[in-house]
């Protein structure tokens, strides 16, 4: 039987050390490998010159980078650009990059669909299949990254101190958000090790404030999170309070509101940046109320923290309208006249379905939710699947 090639890009830096030392090769190895496959965007063996021939042989026979294949790459009127991207066995995920004067976003997918199935996100009603490996997941970053640095029009990043084998070149990406496709406190190994590979110098040497991790709230892994690898915190809110939060949000019914706002508390002092940024979807007639606005400053008083408002981007399975911009603007007021900073996303690629809650991709759905009747406003609430992810 052939023994399937190790995909290198699976490894962080300190797995690379103990791949590279159990083939008894010197430890300065593995930063070269690192270099070469990171910062280069190297993935043919050979390529990579200052590599031994015999080191080279021995890792082309048991090695191997291998991105993830592209199915469609779409281009927005705004120049957001998504890719849908073959993760094997008939699922498929998106990233999304969003570029602005100032940064270059990418939005990465951490799952293929998302067991958590919020009301509002188009990712959820495709269901469940699996956690992303970490090699899927950094592969992202690594195929946009040296895609975009190669073409003609790049907007590349210089920085005033860049990180070592960026100099000449300069780096496209300079922001990355966990937004994608799944909720990463939930494929918490793997998302870890990517993001350790995001921030470490000898790969793609990322700021941590410039790396971001959006959750629903899985309250013991944000606590893990701030102890293994603290990065920016984006709490997906959405309501003010646990009865509407449990109708948008199901995992809200296992970690309620007290809970998880416990967690934010206990992730500030460890937070790259001074505050923790809360999601909240605009949804006609359902959360955008006065009454919820100032319930809203009520809850989240103790904390400081920017609550980011984001128009609804409608499907179809979702029975729900976006607020009509006079109604965030008036929700918005009343948080900023309490002395709140709240902003108003600016909806980017949804002519391509790119926006926020749009991503979709393929999934081959092993929860089984849209086998299952959602009547007017019944919600799906596979607790089941969220506890055995949360084991």
């Amino acid at each position: 039987m052939i023994t399937p090639r190790i995909n290198l890009l699976d490894f962080d830096a300190d797995q690379m050390a103990a791949y590279v030392a159990g083939l008894n090769e010197k430890p300065f190895r593995a930063k070269q490998l690192m270099q070469w496959i990171h910062q280069r965007g190297v993935s043919n063996i050979n390529e990579m010159s200052d590599l031994a021939k015999s080191f080279r042989a021995n890792l082309i026979d048991k090695a191997e980078i291998a991105p993830l294949p592209v199915i469609k790459d779409e281009l927005a009127n705004d120049g957001t650009r998504k890719w849908l991207l073959d993760v094997g066995a008939g699922n498929a995920v998106e990233s999304v990059f969003i570029p602005e004067d100032d940064r270059g976003t990418l939005c990465i997918s951490s799952q293929a669909g998302c067991a958590v199935n919020c009301r509002f996100c188009s990712t959820g009603h495709q269901g469940f299949s699996r956690n992303l490996t970490s090699g899927e997941i950094i592969g992202q970053l690594w195929f946009a990254e040296h895609l975009l640095r190669n073409e003609p029009g790049a907007v590349r990043r210089i920085e005033t101190y860049p990180t070592p084998g960026w100099e000449h070149t300069g780096r496209v990406i300079s922001n990355v958000v966990m937004m994608g496709m799944g909720e990463p406190l939930l494929n918490y190994d793997n998302v870890v090790s990517a993001l350790r590979l995001m921030l470490d110098d000898r790969a793609y040497g990322l700021s941590r404030r410039r790396v971001t991790v959006s959750t629903s709230g899985v309250v013991p892994m944000i606590d893990r999170l701030a102890q293994d690898c603290p990065v920016a915190l984006a709490v997906s809110l959405h309501a003010p309070n646990d009865a509407l939060r449990d109708q948008l949000v199901p995992l809200n019914q296992k970690y309620p509101l007290r809970e998880l706002l416990a967690a934010c508390e206990r992730y500030l002092p460890f937070a790259p940046r001074d505050f923790l940024t809360f999601e909240y979807c605009m949804l006609d007639g359902v959360n955008d109320s006065d009454v919820q606005a100032k319930e809203l400053v009520r809850l989240l008083a103790n904390i400081k923290c920017k609550i980011n408002l984001i128009p609804f981007n409608p499907f179809p399975e979702s029975g729900l309208k976006r607020s009509p911009p006079q109604r965030v603007q008036a929700f918005a007021n009343i948080l900023l006249d309490s002395g709140m900073v709240a902003t108003v996303r600016k909806t980017r690629g949804d002519d391509i379905a790119a926006a926020c809650g749009q991503l979709a991709g393929d999934v081959i759905d092993r929860t089984r939710v849209r086998e299952r009747a959602v009547h007017d406003n019944e919600i799906i609430q596979p607790i089941t699947w969220l506890n055995r992810l949360d084991d």
